[in-house]
């Protein structure tokens, strides 16, 4: 049996803008077009509809299902690789409700959680495991960099990391907004807290290793796109302010 888009819209409840955008890209191509010029779509293009909307519910990129789509895997492998990445999901979001409703209840009542109370939920293994993927794969492809294989994540751990981080890039950020030199005392101070903070967590980096750090973030898409999207110009303000600490 063929399906015009509007019965593929009605049956899935995808819009058919969406459904056109979808066979623009080549995302979903329907099974055929008729003479009189319809999209025509199978049970196989309902299917990886299906798929594709499974995979849009974990919010990721069309690009990225496009890519995970064209791998040669059956529909049983697609689907169990779905239901794994939505329990995770589904687990992180429980966690994040009850942390929610402590919250309510902790205000209700005039009672405040602190410290990691603050927090549980917001970042499981799974999640940095697919965030530190991302980054993976983009080293592999990019530098032919080669990545080991599974290794333990230690989560408390990477939140601190990761909270740290955000902090010093923001600080970083603020200063560029408010026009401070990045030769100036409180730029220097917040890299020297930022290099003891790694130094303590099992990284040690010299000055000079922070200037190639900062020279490889400005050279690399993936790297100089996170900080260019934290505030204009900030990938270009780090490596001036790291190789003004080094000089020093």
């Amino acid at each position: 049996m063929l399906y015009t888009v509007k019965e593929v819209s009605d049956l899935s409840g995808v819009t058919i803008k969406t459904l056109h955008h979808y066979h623009k890209i080549g995302l979903l191509k329907p099974r055929e077009i008729s003479e009189a010029g319809y999209r025509l779509y199978g049970d196989r293009e309902l299917e990886r509809l299906q798929e594709i909307l499974f995979y849009r519910e974990l919010e990721l990129p069309l690009a990225q299902i496009q890519s995970l789509l064209e791998e040669e895997r059956n529909r049983g492998e697609v689907l169990t690789e779905q239901q794994e990445l939505l329990r995770s999901r589904k687990r992180r979001l429980e966690a994040i409700l009850q942390t929610l409703e402590k919250s309510l209840e902790g205000s209700a009542a005039g009672e405040v959680l602190k410290g990691k109370e603050l927090f549980v939920g917001f970042a499981d293994e799974a999640e940095w495991r697919e965030a530190l993927r991302e980054q993976e794969e983009h080293l592999h492809q990019t530098y032919g960099v080669e990545v080991p294989g599974a290794q333990p994540i230690d989560v408390s751990s990477l939140n601190e990391q990761a909270r740290e981080a955000m902090e010093f890039t923001e600080k970083l950020a603020d200063a560029l907004r408010s026009g401070v030199s990045h030769r100036e005392e409180e730029v220097r101070q917040n890299i020297g807290r930022h290099l003891d903070f790694m130094k303590k967590h099992g990284h040690p980096a010299s000055p000079d290793d922070f200037v190639a750090q900062a020279r490889f973030f400005l050279s690399d898409d993936f790297h100089r796109t996170m900080l260019e999207g934290q505030q204009t110009g900030l990938a270009y303000y780090l490596l001036a302010a790291a190789e003004a600490y080094a000089a020093t």
